[in-house]
């Protein structure tokens, strides 16, 4: 997608970067928690789904602190304190035209949120404290964990290492580990997260929590890896009004697990309006693969599960090539996310030449529906579909749903006719992804007779409208089909009757008729 500018505020000497995202009638500061890269933020799912959601229903603004991410870089072994960040949240404001706003402070953008709050509550419309607390050593690490913490950043910053301390559901995904590495790598320097780790452990705001005069949302997993959810319960008895909301899961980021929920209770509280419980869809090419078997070499050889762990270690790559995702990958079938069918026709041709060298037998299968983001993406009748065709795939073939074949049309793919499979009861036409040399051959067999009772009766139709001197289009409107069932339809003729051409065809129907 592309990314919203990055702008710059003046917070004394110093620039804070800031994106503003969405035209809704409330200002919503997002103030970030320990790691923040305002372009970085974009290239995850989960949270560019979650800025998405923020931004469909606020004016969003979300900025980074002095010394982390796009903003200024500051001395890491004279961090500003607490107060003095606190006052980026103003020039912020300030510089986007927001007078007046909700803050959203997540993890330890929560304290600053509560001191922003306190300070200037002529600017604050509501707060919303999400993983949030008042203490750090208290309900997040004490001193000894603390060290702990810097020990390890001291030496692998920048390699994924904290994932499991935030969001250990995520810890056994590959692209996530990886995502979370660039993360840290580009929030800020070693130098600077062990910095901010010591001064944030030094935060302890319970004294002002009896001044908060804003209505208040505290937001918390109940089974939060990082923050104890103590912390919400305290927040919640100490700030004047505050209503607490639970959520279910461990992971601490708000934009990991069920972060629809996080939003939908966000949206109720700022607007007073219940959110649609329908899930945000989208349009998408699923590509379902079905590892059926190997070659001979392969089973004598006893290295099935090997070539197919081989298999499975390319297939991220393969699928990012294209521009796509794994969505799942099981004893059940794999299941790639793809933007649109042609991308997931070329990625099923490299997936076929890479289990082909591995001697794995690889039957494939694409359809294009709506599809729900992230891992929702495997349920539903578009992964249905997909992974039924797959299943009905012998090894070396893909096959194509009517439906993706029709929207790859004019892109430079060729099928065939398959058949049909049924599906939740319905009958499914199905193509065959076929080389495009296969479509026009050279010329006949020689003594070939071709037998028009191969052609189906449709088929039959066509080669006599081509007699009359008719074109794919015309036959099309003619026929009331669309130009790439005829263009198929031609295809699937030259290919049954061994014919070189369009003409060949109409001829041939010419000397059978006159017979």
């Amino acid at each position: 997608m592309k990314l919203p500018q990055t702008r710059d505020a003046r917070s004394g000497d110093l620039r804070i970067a800031y994106q503003v995202v969405g035209q809704g009638p409330i200002n919503l500061v997002f103030v970030p928690g320990f790691l923040s890269n305002l372009d970085v933020h974009w290239e995850d799912p989960g949270y560019a789904h979650l800025l998405r959601r923020l931004s469909g229903f606020t004016r969003l603004i979300q900025f980074e602190k002095r010394g982390t991410g796009l903003s200024d870089r500051v001395d890491p072994a004279h961090l500003p304190d607490l107060e003095t960040r606190m006052d980026d949240v103003r020039a912020v404001m300030d510089a986007a035209g927001s007078g007046r706003a909700a803050l959203l402070g997540a993890s330890e953008g929560a304290p600053m949120s509560l001191l922003f709050a306190a300070t200037h509550p002529e600017r604050v419309r509501a707060l919303v404290l999400y993983g949030g607390y008042a203490c750090f050593h208290r309900w997040v690490q004490d001193a000894e964990a603390v060290e702990q913490f810097v020990a390890q950043a001291d030496t692998s910053w920048g390699q994924g290492r904290t994932l499991r301390a935030f969001a250990p559901g995520r810890a056994g995904d590959p692209e996530f580990r990886g995502w979370w590495a660039r993360f840290e790598r580009l929030s800020c320097s070693p130098n600077a997260g062990i910095a901010l780790a010591r001064m944030n452990s030094a935060i302890d705001l319970r004294a002002i929590l009896p001044g908060i005069r804003v209505p208040t949302l505290i937001l918390h997993r109940r089974h939060d890896a990082r923050v104890s959810p103590e912390a919400a319960s305290y927040l919640a008895r100490h700030i004047p009004g505050a209503e607490l909301r639970w959520l279910e899961g461990r992971d601490h980021p708000i934009w990991t697990g069920d972060t629809d929920a996080a939003v939908d209770a966000i949206e109720e509280f700022l607007t007073g309006a219940t959110p649609s419980t329908q899930p945000e869809r989208s349009l998408a090419a699923l590509l379902a693969l079905r590892i059926t078997g190997a070659s001979r070499r392969a089973l004598l050889d006893g290295e099935l599960a090997e070539r197919a762990g081989t298999f499975d270690a390319r297939l991220s790559d393969e699928a990012r090539c294209f521009g796509g995702s794994v969505v799942t990958s099981g004893p059940e079938g794999r299941l790639l996310r793809l933007d649109g069918p042609s991308r997931a026709l070329g990625c099923a041709r490299n997936l076929s030449a890479l289990a082909r060298s591995l001697g794995i037998g690889l039957g494939q299968g694409v359809h294009v529906g709506e599809v729900l983001p992230g891992e929702g993406a495997a349920s539903g009748v578009t992964a249905r579909i997909a992974l039924a065709l797959a299943g009905e795939a012998t090894p070396g073939v893909v096959l194509v749903s009517m439906v993706a074949a029709e929207v790859a049309f004019g892109t430079g793919q060729h099928f065939v006719s398959w058949g049909e499979v049924r599906i939740d009861g319905a009958c499914l036409s199905v193509e065959r992804l076929v080389p495009e040399q296969h479509l026009e051959p050279a010329g006949g067999i020689r003594g070939h007779n071709p037998d028009l009772t191969h052609l189906t009766l449709r088929e039959r139709e066509v080669p006599g409208l081509v007699a009359e001197g008719l074109s794919n289009h015309e036959i099309a409107e003619r026929l009331e089909l669309s130009a790439h069932t005829v263009k198929r339809h031609v295809a699937n003729i030259l290919l049954k009757l061994d014919l070189p051409s369009r003409a060949a065809a109409a001829a041939l129907l010419a000397r059978s008729e006159a017979s």
